[in-house]
């Protein structure tokens, strides 16, 4: 099934409607979709790469704005909406023990790791916010800021280095930098052991 939707996602980046169905994707992933906004992001970009910083503050706004609709799954309906789902793609435990350890400060790294690096996937940390009742405005500021951060820093790449660097972005970069995300998560851990 996932490839299937895979092939999906990438399917419409030929489209005429492209633009369109990239913020759809880049919404839905923040709330309720599997599939990362990167692979339709990613072949539009090349094609017209005159575009694609346009395409970037597309995914961007698209994106915070599925995240608001995450938190508000979290706040407002979590039994009803959120809990569904995440029993749908299998990830209510993960929730579920990151509820049990999350404190307000741990929340917003993981905001910012996940909409760098899709660790954990932003999906669980955006009804997470909404559950533990994170600031909205936080959490609007920290999502511009990993969401921009990433689809800024494809849309340079892909300018740059065009084609070439595809093959480096699909199969390397999501473990650079998530990498570069666990090195944050375990320098916060330290600097937090050491506070204390």
């Amino acid at each position: 099934m996932l490839r299937r939707l895979y092939d999906w996602t990438m399917s419409l980046a030929a489209r005429k409607s492209a633009e369109v169905w990239l913020a759809v994707i880049a919404f839905v992933e923040s709330s309720i979709f599997l599939v990362p906004a990167d692979v339709l992001f990613l072949p539009m970009a090349l094609a017209k790469p005159e575009r694609s910083y346009r395409y970037a503050l597309i995914a961007t706004i698209a994106s915070v704005l599925g995240g608001i609709a995450g938190w508000a799954l979290g706040f407002y309906a979590f039994e009803t909406v959120a809990r569904p789902v995440l029993e749908f793609y299998g990830k209510l435990d993960a929730f579920e023990q990151m509820k049990a350890y999350v404190t307000y400060e741990w929340i917003l790294l993981l905001l910012v790791t996940s909409g760098l690096a899709h660790l954990p996937p932003i999906k669980i940390v955006t009804i997470l916010s909404g559950v533990i009742h994170v600031n909205l405005g936080l959490f609007i500021v920290s999502a511009i800021i990993a969401r921009g951060a990433r689809f800024l820093f494809l849309a340079w790449l892909l300018r740059r280095y065009g084609e070439p660097i595809r093959d480096f972005i699909e199969k390397r970069l999501g473990q650079i930098v998530g990498i570069g995300a666990g090195a944050v998560i375990v320098l916060y851990v330290g600097y937090r052991s050491f506070a204390h």
